[in-house]
C-alpha cells in the first residue's frame, strides 16, 4: 500500500527518533507536521531542506506537549494546513534520573505529562476524523521500559508502562474502524537522551565515552549495540502499511535481546 498523499504528525520530531520517523514518512510521499524544540532559524532550515529533498509539504508547530490546549491546536492546525491527519506518531519524551525519595515532584508531573498524557490528548483530538474516513494509524513510541523496569527511572517507567496500556485499550476500541493503534518499544537508541546517560557514566567512572557506552548497554542488552533511529523508523512504516492493518494494541520490540532474558 502506498502512503503517498497521506499526512503524518510526529511529535518530538526535530531530532532523534522522531526526526528519523518524519523523514521516513516524507520519503514515502507523506506530508509531515513536525513538532519539538529548537531555534527558529534551525527549524525553518529543517523544514526547507525536507520539502526540497522529499518534494512534500512540511509544517512545524511548537506545541508544548504538557499543555492540552496547545496539543489540540497542533492537531487542528495539521488538519487545516495539510488537509488531513492520517498517521499520528506519539514520540515526544523527556527523562530524569533519581531515586524515588529524591525525585522532584515537578519532574514526575512533567514526565507523565509529556510521555503519557500528551498521547491521550493527541489521540482524543485526531481519532474522530480518522474514524470518519475509515483509515488511520496511531503509533506510540514507548520503550523497553514500557515492559520492564530499571532503577532511578520511576516516572519514565511508569509513563511508558502506561503508554502500553493506553495502546492496548485503543487497539480494542479501534477494532473494525479502519484505524489501528500499536506501539514500538526500543531499547538503547543513539539519541541525545541516551548519549547524555553515557556521558554521565563516563564522567562518574572516569572512562571514555565508547567504553561507557558499551558498559551501559551491556548491563541490559546481550546484543551490545545501539538500535539505529532508522530501524525504529522502519518499524513505524511497517505499522502504517497494509501489512499491519490487522495488528491492534501490540508492542513491537527492538532491544537487542533485553526483554528476552
Amino acid at each position: 500500500m502506498s502512503l503517498e498523499g497521506k499526512v503524518a504528525l510526529v511529535t518530538g520530531s526535530t531530532s532523534g527518533i522522531g526526526l528519523a520517523i518524519a523523514r521516513a514518512f516524507a520519503v514515502q510521499g507523506c506530508s509531515v507536521m513536525l513538532n519539538g524544540l529548537g531555534e527558529a532559524a534551525a527549524l525553518q532550515k529543517l523544514r526547507d531542506e525536507l520539502e526540497k529533498e522529499m518534494g512534500v509539504d512540511v509544517g512545524f508547530h511548537g506545541a508544548d506537549m504538557t499543555k492540552p490546549d496547545e496539543i489540540a491546536d497542533l492537531v487542528a492546525t495539521t488538519q487545516k494546513t495539510l488537509g488531513s491527519l492520517d498517521i499520528l506518531v506519539n514520540n515526544a519524551g523527556i527523562q530524569h534520573v533519581a531515586r524515588a525519595e529524591n525525585f522532584p515532584p515537578e519532574k514526575w508531573d512533567a514526565i507523565i505529562a509529556v510521555n503519557l498524557s500528551a498521547s491521550f490528548h493527541t489521540i482524543r483530538a485526531a481519532l474522530p476524523a480518522m474514524k470518519q474516513k475509515g483509515w488511520g494509524r496511531i503509533i506510540n513510541i514507548s520503550s523497553t521500559h514500557g515492559l520492564v523496569a530499571s532503577t532511578h527511572k520511576i516516572a519514565y517507567v511508569a509513563a511508558k508502562h502506561g503508554l502500553i496500556g493506553l495502546t492496548k485499550v485503543m487497539g480494542i476500541e479501534c477494532a473494525d474502524t479502519g484505524v489501528t493503534c500499536n506501539a514500538i518499544c526500543p531499547g538503547f537508541v543513539s539519541t541525545p537522551l541516551a548519549l547524555a546517560q553515557i556521558e554521565t557514566k563516563a564522567k562518574a567512572d572516569n572512562i571514555g565515552m565508547e567504553q561507557a557506552g558499551r558498559l551501559l548497554i551491556g548491563e541490559k542488552q546481550p546484543q551490545v549495540q545501539f538500535t539505529r533511529v532508522e530501524q525504529i523508523a522502519g518499524l513505524a512504516l511497517f505499522l502504517a502499511s497494509d501489512t499491519a492493518s490487522n495488528m491492534q494494541g501490540t508492542a513491537l520490540v527492538s532491544d537487542g535481546g533485553w526483554t528476552a532474558q
